[in-house]
């Protein structure tokens, strides 16, 4: 992260950090210690939601629901303790509302309308929350709180584009274009994904990084070889854990990953209500915007995946690349372009935006239950950015190209996240 966002990053925080128990009832409740766990439940929520068969739509990508999840409940809390300017902007707030309540009811009611079929549950763990405050006018009112914050950020992003149907894609046949990869040769996703309006960032193109080397280059060979060494399925010259590490961070999606790191470190601290919803909304806004971002970068440059390149190396008209049609990466070959790389672009993102709450010495220990038994510990959140980004070449999956415009990429947008939400505090919004 820049200087001058590590600036106004490190003013956020403090300025999430300066309510107190001596300020209005409303402030102190949600300046209590623990009190954040709420926002680690619905958080879980979401994630157990996005692991249902067919709960998420297949063209929508999952970043934008945390975003209007984390930003809703942020709204709520902001409009009631008036700690730091919301988001987009206040709803009406009775002085005397809770803002737990209001937090949970913006929670309850985003994501109901974006998994309806779940409402049951979400019904329920609503229900249970609540049961938990005394009943009264200032629950009454935090609850309506909640609602008007939820309805304003679900009108806000329903003409985003996010539902717009993509243009068809059309693989390239010449060298260094995109095309399907083996063995299943899945169409691309989310080809449009780059023209959905940001949350934050004035456009997808604002930090769009340079046009990758060209792949009859000296430097794009170099990279090249390098993930057909590491990344194949039988290397002999990756250790045992890097072999581990590119497994591990294949198994789960990477924004589910962080939002658990997430979740750990405000329980782990013993967050309030506000300064949970601080770092949640810091963090998935810059996962959906550096998502946005990402993908307008991917289908601008469409470069061709390190499977596709190794198989037909020869068409790449490079004396350092020798093909091999025999080829096949550790795991399998997201159905996207490589140039950048999204586990690098997202990873950079949250350790930039957690950072900034945290500190940069910061340890933390990931496990993940789709890969059983794993534990990955790390000293500081960029430490565990920086394995997750190259754990891709290990994987096969990326070059070492894709992972620094990946990294890039990340941190810029979550640097201008953080900044954003900062300058808020002293321009009002």
């Amino acid at each position: 992260m820049g200087g001058a966002a590590a600036v106004v990053a490190a003013i956020a925080v403090a300025a999430l950090a300066a309510t107190s128990s001596s300020a209005a009832p409303a402030a102190g409740l949600a300046d209590t210690p623990g009190s954040g766990q709420s926002v680690i439940d619905w958080n879980r929520q979401l994630i157990s939601i996005l692991g249902t068969p067919n709960a998420q739509p297949a063209a929508v990508h999952p970043t934008r629901s945390f975003a209007m999840l984390q930003a809703a409940e942020y709204d709520a809390v902001a409009s009631i303790t008036h700690a730091a300017p919301p988001y987009r902007s206040s709803v009406p707030a009775a002085g005397d509302a809770r803002p737990d309540a209001a937090a949970d009811q913006a929670a309850h009611d985003v994501l109901v309308s974006l998994y309806p079929t779940m409402r049951a549950g979400l019904d329920t763990q609503l229900n249970g929350e609540l049961a938990g405050m005394p009943d009264g006018q200032a629950k009454q009112d935090g609850v309506g709180v909640g609602m008007a914050a939820a309805r304003q950020l679900i009108a806000l992003r329903s003409s985003d584009g996010s539902s717009a149907a993509a243009a068809p894609f059309v693989a390239g046949t010449g060298p260094g274009d995109y095309r399907p990869t083996p063995p299943k040769f899945p169409a691309p996703m989310y080809t449009g994904w780059g023209s959905v309006t940001p949350f934050l960032l004035d456009n997808a193109q604002q930090f769009r990084p340079a046009p990758p080397p060209p792949v009859s280059s000296a430097a794009y060979a170099t990279a090249l070889n390098e993930v057909k060494n590491l990344g194949r399925d039988s290397s002999s010259t990756r250790t045992k854990d890097e072999t581990v590490a590119g497994k591990f961070w294949s198994a789960t999606p990477v924004w589910n990953t962080w939002n658990q790191v997430a979740q750990q470190l405000v329980a782990e601290h013993r967050a309030s209500l506000a300064q949970a919803t601080g770092v949640f909304s810091a963090l998935d806004l810059s996962l959906a915007d550096t998502t946005i971002a990402m993908y307008d970068t991917k289908y601008q440059d469409h470069v061709w995946r390190p499977v596709s390149a190794i198989r037909l190396g020869g068409s790449a008209r490079n004396p350092g690349i020798v093909g091999d049609p025999t080829w096949n990466p550790l795991t399998p070959t997201a159905a996207d372009p490589s140039y950048p790389g999204a586990h690098s672009a997202l990873s950079g993102a949250a350790a930039t935006a957690l950072t900034a709450f945290y500190g940069s010495h910061q340890p933390v220990t990931i496990t993940s239950a789709a890969d059983p038994g794993v534990t990955r510990s790390f000293a500081t959140l960029s430490d565990a950015a920086e394995e997750a980004g190259l754990s891709r070449i290990w994987a096969g999956q990326h070059t070492r190209v894709d992972h620094q415009a990946g990294q890039q990429l990340g941190s810029q947008v979550a640097g201008w996240v953080l900044g954003d939400l900062s300058v808020r505090q002293y321009t009002g919004g």
